[in-house]
């Protein structure tokens, strides 16, 4: 392991804002300690709260949150060197309204109580093409979200996949029968006007000179 991963690792640990929970720690109690409580007990407001799924470096998350301080943002991933970079910025801008988790996506449902999410975003996850069962937005993660997220709250797909977001329209749409609020197959020339747009990751700028489509899909779920 490089001496800068372990370092990373290692200031990880100073971070306030981000919590790393045993996964055997998480099993045995069943819920952690600000679930139900993240606007009372750390972010102390009563603002809504919004997830980025799969992080990496948070850029969408410290992105977000520089926009809106009037919101919560917390972003999620389970590679805790990327999650550094997000961590490291949060504290040296001083925001109040970041935080990180790492851990897998299939916990959150011990992080979060019924309808305390108001909103998700998941920027370019791995689009699994080989494994379709592992894609964040099939039909066992769009249960969890279902779990943790506000009734009509906002999913929000960005991704440079084709594949990844014809998947996730036909699954939305059916069988489920969720509810499409706004889709395209080429984001930037659709003439959108949104943070989907305002917004980059360091790998959406490098599609986008590469001349490759991004498509961007908004939905919820029916509950």
């Amino acid at each position: 392991m490089g001496k800068n991963k372990l370092a990373r690792f290692a200031e990880n640990e100073t971070f306030e804002n981000l919590f790393q929970i045993p996964f055997s720690r998480i099993q045995e109690t069943k819920n952690f300690s600000f679930k139900g409580k993240w606007r009372s007990d750390f972010f102390g407001n009563d603002n809504p709260i919004v997830l980025e799924l799969g992080c990496g470096k948070g850029e969408y998350t410290i992105g977000l949150a520089r926009r809106h301080p009037e919101m919560n943002f917390i972003g999620i991933d389970i590679k805790g060197a990327r999650l550094w970079r997000g961590c490291k910025t949060s504290n040296e801008e001083k925001m109040q309204n970041v935080a990180f988790i790492r851990t897998h996506i299939q916990m959150l449902q011990y992080y979060f109580d019924t309808g305390e999410v108001d909103s998700i975003w998941i920027t370019f996850p791995d689009p699994q093409l080989k494994k379709p069962n592992k894609r964040l937005t099939c039909e066992r993660f769009l249960k969890i979200y279902e779990k943790i997220i506000k009734p009509d709250g906002l999913i929000h797909l960005k991704t440079d996949s084709y594949e990844l977001y014809d998947f996730t329209l036909n699954q939305v749409l059916k069988p489920l029968g969720h509810n499409v609020v706004y889709n395209t197959d080429d984001l930037y020339g659709s003439g959108c006007d949104s943070e989907a747009v305002e917004i980059q990751t360091f790998y959406e700028s490098m599609y986008l000179k590469d001349g490759k489509p991004i498509t961007y899909l908004t939905f919820s779920l029916k509950g």
